[in-house]
């Protein structure tokens, strides 16, 4: 199992939301600085979230990211408005290691197209999700899609994992939704990323209980709510 703590981007400030919100932002300050202190916490792979590209349809933060990559050399997947081959080509050619397609990847033939020409293994699919119907633009917008049927889409085109999130529990230190993740876990068969409300190792416990492939982790590292160290000598392999 892997843990993957969070770094959300907004007007090149480390944040995160309360429920998808973008009214209800929390500021923790400097992203690279962030980056180094879960680097020296044993991070090893980091999820970043430009949530302004995310909003806007268009990456706003990637000098920011270019610096994290250079600085704290550590790997990183990144998602947030990423619409085009061409930016995905960019975004891999700056060195981020995976690309996270969220609205996109509606268009299941860009997806195809995507994993055709950068693998498998650089191409991941956020689906977020309230009460199981796929939200999209920056989660300021809920489809009538449902979240097994378009994994199920998805893996048919070569996906091999998924970022789950319930946006009902991200940033609420609520707990994660187990039930629907292993739902996504045990209907798809897919390699599945749990996101949003994780409060304590326990969260961790239950990601990997249900066969997650792993966590992300965002608000409870940033309110030591989990202390990272610990976690990640306790449940990564």
């Amino acid at each position: 199992m892997k843990l993957y703590p969070a770094i959300d981007l907004h007007d090149g400030k480390c944040v995160r939301l309360y429920k998808g919100d973008y009214n209800n932002v929390t500021q923790y300050g400097n992203p690279i600085e962030m980056a180094l202190k879960w680097k020296n916490m044993g991070a090893t792979f980091l999820h970043l979230v430009d949530l302004d590209g995310a909003k806007e349809g268009k990456s706003k933060n990637l000098e920011i990211v270019k610096k994290i990559i250079d600085e704290v050399k550590i790997d990183v997947e990144l998602g947030g408005g990423i619409r085009t081959i061409d930016e995905i080509e960019y975004i891999l050619s700056i060195g981020v290691n995976r690309v996270i397609l969220g609205s996109s990847a509606l268009n299941i033939d860009f997806v195809k197209e995507a994993i055709l020409k950068f693998g498998s293994n650089r191409i991941v699919v956020g689906i977020d999700c309230k009460n199981m119907l796929v939200a999209t633009h920056g989660w300021l917008d809920v489809s009538e899609i449902n979240a097994i049927s378009f994994a199920k889409k998805l893996k048919e085109v070569g996906v091999k994992t998924i970022i789950f999130t319930d946006i009902a529990k991200d940033g609420t230190l609520e707990g994660i939704n187990a039930i629907q993740t292993k739902k996504l876990i045990d209907e798809v068969a897919i390699d599945v990323i749990a996101s949003g409300g994780a409060k304590s190792i326990d969260d961790i416990k239950i990601a990997k209980e249900i066969g997650a492939f792993g966590i992300i982790l965002g608000k409870s590292i940033y309110s030591d709510a989990i202390n990272l160290k610990d976690a990640i000598e306790e449940f990564e392999d």
